[in-house]
């Protein structure tokens, strides 16, 4: 069945009017700007073939109280729904994939979760992150098992420059509140950085229906950080790091009780680096996630703890370079509803990567071969080319092929079948992109075909009368991302627009929650002494279930935003969000909050 999306065409000119010239970075990429998420190894972001976004610490302190997925929703290519507040129960779409199909990574530690699949994203603070990458497009030749859709790499704060302590207090619509303590400082032989906040709110009511508890649903949340750098010798150094946070969140399970979900993140990693010649980089890492959800009253229990380790080494000569890999991944789940209580796996890889630059040509091949513990070897590749048509300007082409295997509980729940495949992948694009300073185009144009997906359906051959999962779909996810960056006077405009259709390939239908049009434009300028911006973030008409009979609205909202250093050492920061009080939703009976304002007062001694 069609979408509609006319009723939010009409409120994207600026969008349009900006993506006239087309560009894949939404948040532009300066040209000295280095990323690691590309190839795992740094490289400058104008030199890579692949599609990728950067947020930074600018831009998350601008966020205000929103989480990681609301920032990451306004980034080109992704899409948001969840069942309420923000610290709900959250999925995010990157080109119209299932959120299990992002492979997540924080500090360079694997997050993910065997029961539902994907990374928790009401579980990680956004105020303890310094820096986002985001890889749009299939990546398992370089990360393995999960990077269907693209890979989200998240940065914890670092320490740099002289010691630098920072408070900060907010306060927000809906009683929310939040407090926060860092100290940061740099040296030759050590740099350190740490932090703890604490967020608390009441929250609002999510579920306004009869059989639903009609209180607010509120959270408190705590978080803290820290990471430690070393170096010993010359050319090498060894890192440190940890994540953890707490989450209680209210949510409606039932007329009368009072139900909390409670969420533990915790990432541990240690990574050494090693540069062995000036052609010559040796890297190690080792880390390891864990993350438990439990709920109360109603008694639900999962907890994944997965460890990652990593060998590999890079050699550049002129205009090649070549990488060399071993990775290993555990993954362990306790579960109430696996059999035992518990389940265990584990993948062992090697991997190998080349570029070349040859004049105005680059090319950059991958594979890797993953042998897992339960159904064996799974090989991947990918190969890209880019043209240099003039020196601001890029052509591109690319295909990579990717797998997800099935998550524990899907093999060894009551609803769980041992013999489930991996889902699989084969992803072709093209794109065309233009850096010159502040002004950047370009488009991207994909399509991406899952087969052996997995879905829940009648019983069968697992333990449960109620339902099995199997492998029983096919998907197939394709469109274009445009985006653009440029400056109008003193005025800083990004902007982008997705046109996507991500449907069941068997029935022809939508998948449930994905709109085919969506897209963002922010405009940011300096008044005095003020730096003043303002958001629209917009999506089409979508369908809450797979067998698109139920209509999810189109919405449209506005964020303006404004700071101001008011003394020496302090910044305020005042931040309203869907300003116009919107009502609409994101999943079905799920309301959303209407506006909401958020002030903060930070000291920050310089």
């Amino acid at each position: 069945m069609p979408v509609h999306s006319g009723r939010v065409i009409a409120s994207l000119p600026a969008l349009f009017a900006l993506t006239s010239v087309t560009s894949v970075h939404a948040q532009p990429i300066r040209l000295d700007d280095i990323v690691v998420t590309a190839q795992r190894s740094e490289q400058p972001a104008a030199e890579t073939l692949a599609d990728i976004t950067v947020i930074d610490r600018e831009r998350i302190e601008q966020a205000g109280a929103t989480g990681v997925a609301d920032l990451l929703a306004r980034s080109p290519g992704i899409e948001l729904a969840r069942n309420g507040g923000p610290t709900a129960t959250t999925s995010l779409y990157v080109r119209g994939a299932d959120s299990r199909f992002t492979a997540v990574y924080v500090d360079g530690v694997r997050v993910d979760s065997q029961s539902t699949g994907g990374a928790a994203w009401e579980a990680i603070p956004l105020s303890r992150i310094e820096r986002i990458e985001i890889l749009r497009g299939p990546a398992a030749a370089v990360y393995g098992s999960d990077a269907i859709a693209g890979v989200i790499q998240i940065f914890t704060r670092k320490g740099e420059g002289a010691f630098a302590p920072v408070l900060s207090a907010g306060v927000g619509s809906q009683r929310t509140g939040r407090v926060e303590a860092s100290a940061s400082q740099g040296g030759e032989l050590v740099d350190w950085a740490a932090g703890i906040s604490r967020e608390i709110s009441d929250g609002f009511n999510a579920r306004r229906l009869a059989s639903a508890n009609p209180d607010d649903d509120g959270y408190r949340r705590s978080s803290a950080n820290a990471r430690v750098g070393l170096r010993p010798v010359a050319g090498q150094r060894l890192d440190a790091t940890l994540l953890w946070t707490s989450l209680d969140s209210q949510y409606d399970g039932s007329r009368s009780a009072d139900d909390h979900s409670r969420h533990h993140l915790l990432t541990t990693g240690l990574a050494w680096s090693a540069e062995l010649s000036p052609d010559w980089t040796l890297r190690a890492n080792a880390g390891e996630s864990h993350t438990r959800y439990e709920t109360r009253p109603s008694p639900y229990f999962t907890d994944t703890r997965l460890r990652n380790y990593l060998l590999d080494s890079e050699w550049r000569t002129g205009p090649a370079r070549l990488r060399l890999g071993a990775e290993r991944r555990e993954d362990r789940l306790d579960n109430t509803s696996v059999a035992g209580g518990r389940g265990e796996r584990s993948q062992n890889a090697v991997l190998a990567g080349a570029g070349l630059e040859l004049g105005a040509h680059a090319l950059q091949a991958n594979a890797r071969v993953d042998d897992d513990s339960e159904f064996g070897g799974k090989t991947n590749g990918s190969l890209a080319w880019g043209w240099k048509l003039a020196p601001a300007w890029r052509l591109s082409a690319s295909f990579g092929t990717a797998f997800r295997a099935p998550t524990l509980y899907q093999r060894y729940s009551q609803y769980g079948v041992a013999t489930l495949d991996p889902e699989t992948s084969r992803n072709l694009e093209f794109g065309l992109r233009m850096l010159d300073g502040a002004d950047q185009a370009g488009v991207v144009v994909y399509r991406n075909r899952v087969t052996n997906l997995i879905n829940f359906g009648a019983a069968g051959p697992c333990a449960s009368s109620f339902g099995c999962y199997g492998n029983t779909g096919h998907a197939e996810m394709e469109g274009a991302t445009f985006s653009g960056a440029t400056r109008l006077g003193a005025i800083d405009l990004a902007g982008s627009l997705d046109w996507q259709l991500p449907r069941d390939t068997d029935s022809g239908r939508l998948l449930a929650r994905r709109s085919r049009l969506h897209g963002n434009v922010t405009a940011d300028t300096r008044v005095a002494d003020w730096t003043l911006g303002a958001s629209l973030q917009a999506s089409g008409r979508r369908w809450d279930n797979a067998a698109n009979t139920q209509a999810l609205g189109g919405y449209a909202l506005l964020g303006v935003h404004a700071s101001r250093r008011i003394a020496r050492d302090w910044t305020v920061l005042a931040r309203v969000d869907n300003l116009a009080d919107r009502d609409y939703e994101t999943a079905r009976t799920y309301a959303n909050p209407g506006r909401t304002a958020w002030l903060n007062l930070t000291w920050a001694p310089r």
